[in-house]
């Protein structure tokens, strides 16, 4: 699937110079760092439960921001994407996909609605990716 976007964490001055890339299609968030040892990381969309953004008064001078990331995700619980240009149409887009697989899946709030590891209740099988 192609990516939608793909942009490389920046240092505090703005400047691309980090080995951490941020990348998301319609389905999938993608977190990859490292030089040597390289890490990948992925959550699914529909699992993001919330998003919300900080910009510390140097990352306002250099344009830059931080998207804080909620999930249900087993490995990724509360994760951050840091450091990145246009930081308010990148969490915009990735909202509105996140909702639009959400109602993809059939998904409503509902099943997140209590404790993320209470998704039993709600009938939800949480390893069930389909």
């Amino acid at each position: 699937m192609e990516l939608l976007y793909k942009e490389r964490k920046r240092i505090w001055c703005g400047l691309p110079w980090t080995f951490t890339i941020y990348s998301f299609n319609e389905e999938r968030l993608f977190i990859k760092t490292g030089v040597f040892n390289i890490k990948e990381d992925e959550v699914r969309l529909y699992r993001i439960l919330d998003l919300s953004v900080t910009r510390s008064f140097g990352q306002r001078i250099f344009g830059l921001g931080t998207i804080k990331v909620d999930s249900s995700d087993k490995s990724m619980r509360a994760f951050e994407i840091k450091n990145i240009k246009h930081v308010m149409d990148v969490k915009e887009q990735l909202s509105e996909l996140i909702e639009a697989e959400r109602q993809r899946k059939r998904i409503s709030g509902r099943e997140f609605m209590s404790d993320h590891d209470d998704f039993a209740e709600d009938g939800y099988d949480e390893d069930d990716d389909n």
